[in-house]
């Protein structure tokens, strides 16, 4: 996801943010933004070059580089659970916005229910008053048709 999708969620009315949020999921949304990230990606590579050009001759690490390769897996199992911690987090954020539209289409149709018994009230209403009209109007012409004799 880009940047706005993640920060324009703190403001949609449906999704909890800032204070609202546990210290957990204020970690994963952190998580989630800087290791899915190209920093992250780029960092890691130059973290990586760096390491091997230091180690490559009398370094601490010497080739194959099985510090670097512990440190890598250690990242790799982390990075997994991470994932899935995120993952959980967009699932409550995509649960807050179906419980937020939910209850906003909940209120539109008691609205247009509403709406709906009003017209019809309007609707008979003014077929009562055209045909009030209508009676008025017979007794007029009535009325001038026998003052005319």
């Amino acid at each position: 996801m880009d940047r706005i999708s993640f920060h324009g969620w703190r403001l949609h009315p449906g999704v909890r943010s800032n204070h609202e949020l546990t210290l957990g999921e204020r970690a994963a949304d952190r998580m989630r933004n800087s290791m899915g990230s190209w920093v992250f990606v780029f960092s890691a590579l130059v973290f990586l070059g760096l390491w091997m050009g230091f180690n490559r001759g009398s370094g601490f690490d010497k080739y194959p580089f099985i510090l670097l390769n512990l440190v890598l897996s250690c990242l790799a199992a982390l990075q997994g659970a991470i994932l899935l911690i995120a993952a959980k987090r967009s699932d409550q954020i995509s649960a807050e916005l179906a419980q937020h539209d939910y209850d906003t289409d909940t209120k539109a149709k008691v609205l247009i229910e509403q709406m709906c018994a009003n017209f019809n009230a309007m609707s008979e209403q003014h077929a009562e008053l055209h045909r009030q009209v209508a009676q008025l109007s017979a007794q007029l012409d009535r009325a001038l048709a026998g003052s005319d004799r």
